[in-house]
């Protein structure tokens, strides 16, 4: 993608000129803003396109996949466990605690179904599905990973307002570079090479978010929520532990380790490096989540280990929609951004990797010219 004739694009339509940080933009980081007015017309394409979705009835529920779904991951859950309590040979275990991470990160895209109400016809009954696989299953809560979920959609890739865009030890953009000390400096520097690292360690993230949040926060369901994560600890030590002794240290570690690559790298290519837009461009709702997401090549074996979320630009635009029809959502979506000459961007799960490191190289690198 060419900086100069994008940008030129975008004046020539109409359409706010933003900052393009993809792998051939020549000045990422910096944020461009220019005093256009959003067309009338513009306002109305989300509209137009919701209308379209709506005849091929695409928002109505899918219990019987959901049904499927839920009978597999915990069928694979309950496979782990069982392999975990019949099976002696510790060697054989740290196996069966990578593929327990991978169950985790299934059993997390359940819950975010559920926070997105994909999976219910009613607000109760997807929270109550979000309660059981958040805080239960997977000890994070569920109240906060919808606060902080909900804020990430509301701001895609606002610099000051997503909280997917602030981590202590990364910068996306030049303004988050001069508050960085210390150690955090050091990482940042050379983020790059720390990308994957990071990430592994992204289901100890959201278990250190929760516990923050529910310290700090009185809100209706935090008696229950604390319970609930309370059993899931009791029962998560006490099931290893009691069965590997002192191999549990290693299964853990193991566990986590798979469990926050698998789910951090699906998260991360979603909007890491994409473009960040500021003014009248956060206006125009459509362009805003099309321009801002990175999709990842449908695939069967994507769609499943991503959990449907490689189809970013789709789940930006309807977060309700069933992840089981995301591809027909996709295929509507494309053709109307090629009509409306809306950017639409897709990469293999390789290239969005590249793309990101590459973009957090070049945005670390007035702190590496000082050195």
């Amino acid at each position: 993608m060419n900086l100069k004739r994008e940008l030129a694009r975008f004046q020539m339509i109409g359409e706010p000129v933003i900052s393009t940080i993809t792998p051939s933009t020549i000045s990422t980081g910096d944020t461009i803003v220019a005093p256009v007015a959003v067309k009338s017309s513009v306002n109305r394409d989300y509209s137009d396109l919701k209308r379209l979705i709506v005849e091929q009835r695409l928002l109505e529920k899918q219990t019987g996949f959901y049904i499927y779904k839920f009978a597999l991951v915990f069928g694979l859950l309950a496979l782990s466990l069982s392999f975990l309590v019949w099976v002696s040979n510790p060697w054989l275990q740290l196996l069966n605690a990578a593929f327990l991470g991978f169950v985790s990160a299934q059993v997390a895209f359940l819950g975010h179904d559920a926070g997105h109400r994909q999976i219910a016809r009613t607000a109760r009954a997807n929270d109550l599905l979000g309660y059981f696989v958040a805080n239960l299953v997977s000890g994070v809560s569920f109240t906060w990973w919808l606060d902080d979920h909900n804020r990430h959609h509301a701001h895609t890739n606002d610099i000051e307002e997503d909280p997917n865009l602030d981590y202590p030890v990364l910068a996306f953009d030049n303004s988050q570079l001069e508050n960085k000390r210390g150690i955090q400096r050091f990482i940042v520097k050379y983020q790059k090479f720390f990308f994957f690292p990071i990430l592994s360690l992204s289901g100890i993230n959201l278990k250190c978010g929760t516990v923050k949040f529910m310290y700090q926060n009185r809100f209706p369901t935090r008696a229950v929520e604390a319970l609930l994560i309370a059993i899931h600890y009791v029962l998560y030590f006490g099931l290893i532990v009691g069965v590997l002794g002192w191999w549990a240290v290693p299964f853990i570690a193991v566990h986590q380790f798979f469990y926050g690559i698998l789910l951090g790298g699906v998260f991360a290519p979603n909007h890491k490096g994409m473009p960040i837009l500021e003014g009248e461009a956060r206006r125009d709702f459509l362009r805003c989540q099309v321009l801002t997401s990175r999709n990842v090549y449908a695939h069967p074996v994507t769609d499943f280990m991503y959990g449907g979320l490689n189809y970013q630009i789709e789940h930006h635009l309807f977060p309700s929609i069933p992840r089981n029809k995301m591809r027909q959502l996709q295929r509507i979506v494309k053709k109307f951004c090629k009509e409306r000459s809306v950017s639409y961007y897709e990469t293999s799960t390789l290239g969005s990797y590249q793309e990101i490191m590459d973009f957090l190289h070049e945005v670390s690198a007035p702190l590496r010219d000082k050195s």
